[in-house]
């Protein structure tokens, strides 16, 4: 499997999905001979290396790839061959793994390896991380072996995510979209677009929402939230943050509402505490419990994973 195209904006930072994470970085090789107590560099070797891993929520196996590629240089440094030796720590196992000695030239060709890594988390309700970890060996004739190695320590798989009957491996801090269809869930998709326009949290990577599954607290944003909303044909009361998030009333805070959400003693708000109150159609909001736990589900968010919110 191919590094996808986004890696390209990886460059010195990682970026990831829900099951994919990049990371590009440079390296340089540096030959040295030492004559008589003086030390003379003999060369130089350029390199971008691709550090690229990749998991799936329905398979307890997951993929760490490293590719490196020599730009510029020169020297004796640019006639050193590559290879890799493949660990790990934490909970998984190594499955195989293939980085064969390779010429760092020409120039501008790709050397490469993968590995692939089981994972040991498989019990019910088990929940483990691994950290996977490529070992690079730099073989030149006259010169001393060099080694460095690239590290990513990403992945959380498990098998305690609800209604899932497989082991599967995710990114645990990549915050997932909830997306609510303003065509299908007109007067949802409202509520939730400003409730945020007026500063709540979980539309972005940087103020996402929190999941929770303690039904204590989730009971409690619920009450909070919508304990005395009135009794209306047709209509049902909905919170935002959801109440499945750690950011309901249940952490402190203020009700808010907005004109024609029929939520008396209830006034309006800004700010990023508290949570927006709304009676909207109520076929819409029985299908939002539905699409959340679709959502929880297929994304394996967990107690404590981050996740974002938004209305298309």
């Amino acid at each position: 499997m191919d590094p996808p195209q986004w890696c390209e904006d990886a460059n010195g930072i990682i970026l990831g999905t829900r099951t994919q994470i990049c990371l590009v970085t440079g390296l340089t090789y540096t030959t040295t001979r030492t004559v008589n107590g003086t030390t003379t560099v003999t060369g130089e070797a350029d390199m971008v290396v691709i550090n690229y891993s990749y998991s799936d929520t329905g398979l307890p196996t997951f993929a760490h790839q490293l590719e490196l590629s020599m730009y510029g240089g020169w020297g004796d440094a640019q006639k050193a061959s590559v290879d890799g030796q493949a660990t790990l720590s934490g909970s998984c196992t190594l499955e195989s793994s293939s980085f064969p000695a390779q010429p760092l030239l020409p120039l501008n060709s790709w050397r490469s390896g993968e590995a692939f890594f089981d994972t040991t988390a498989t019990a019910a309700g088990a929940k483990g991380n691994c950290a996977t970890y490529w070992y690079l060996t730099f073989t030149n004739a006259g010169y001393p072996a060099a080694v460095t190695y690239y590290d990513l320590n990403e992945f959380r798989c498990d098998n305690a995510t609800v209604g899932r009957a497989t082991v599967g491996c995710v990114v645990p801090w990549y915050a997932s979209e909830l997306v609510y269809s303003s065509a299908s869930y007109p007067s949802l998709a409202s509520h939730v677009q400003r409730a945020q326009a007026s500063g709540l949290p979980g539309a972005t990577f940087a103020n996402p929402l929190t999941r929770t599954e303690d039904e204590t607290i989730i009971g409690d944003n619920r009450r909070l939230a919508c304990g005395d909303a009135p009794s209306i044909t047709g209509l049902s009361c909905d919170e935002y943050p959801i109440a499945r998030s750690r950011e309901g009333l249940s952490s402190g805070g203020t009700r808010r509402t907005f004109d024609g959400c029929q939520m008396p003693n209830v006034s309006a708000g800004t700010g990023p505490t508290g949570v927006s109150v709304c009676m909207i159609t109520a076929t819409e909001n029985n299908a939002q419990g539905g699409l959340n736990t679709q959502f929880f589900r297929a994304e394996r968010v967990l107690d404590g994973d981050p996740f974002r919110v938004n209305a298309s």
